[in-house]
Order: C-alpha cells, then structure tokens, then sequence
C-alpha cells in the first residue's frame, strides 16, 4: 500500500469512526428528529467520500471489494440534494454500511 493510500485509509477510518461516535445512544426517532446529529453526520459522509475519491486508483482496483463508487456518489448527493435525502436511507448507511466500511478499512490496514 503506498503511503498515500494508507494515510487517507486511515483518516476515512477516523471519519467512520466519528459516525460512530456521533450515533451512540441514539436511535432513528431521534436521528431523524436531530438536524444537528443529521447534518454532523451527512457531513462527514461528505468527508468519507471526498477521501474516496483521492485515493489512487490502482489502490481502489486492489481494494474493489468495497463499493468506492457507491461512496463517492453518496457524496454527491449528500453535498448537492441535502434538502432532498430521505433520512431513512441515511439511517441504513449509517448503521449499516458504515460499520462495514470501518471493518473491511480495518483489514486492510
């Protein structure tokens, strides 16, 4: 793994690891009632996926095990449709794809 591509892992580590964070004793009434934990998290979404997209691609074709564009394009429509997310669909990823992305970033580090 070049350096480059280790750094940035860990810092979408971090950003995981902060949805994680942000989501401890709280459940989907109160995420989707919460605008400041919804947008911390929508936030750092967007982090997760700008750091997708910088790193290379040849780490990203070693690594195509994890959807890279799935999250890149979370990204974009987080940051651009923000007023449109359905929040349930924000829940499932939080709780569900985000712990995997943490797990599998762990892996491979």
């Amino acid at each position: 793994m070049v350096n480059k591509d280790k750094q940035i892992s860990e810092k979408i580590s971090n950003e995981a690891s902060l949805i994680a964070e942000f989501l401890e004793g709280v459940d989907f009434e109160r995420f989707a009632s919460d605008e400041r934990t919804r947008r911390a998290i929508c936030m750092t979404l967007i982090n997760i996926g700008e750091l997708v997209k910088i790193l290379s691609d040849e780490f990203r074709h070693e690594n195509n095990h994890i959807p890279w564009r799935a999250i890149a394009g979370l990204r974009d429509v987080t940051a651009h449709r923000y007023q449109t997310l359905r929040f349930e669909d924000i829940w499932e990823t939080v709780t569900k794809d985000i712990p995997e992305l943490l797990e599998l970033i762990s892996k491979i580090m």
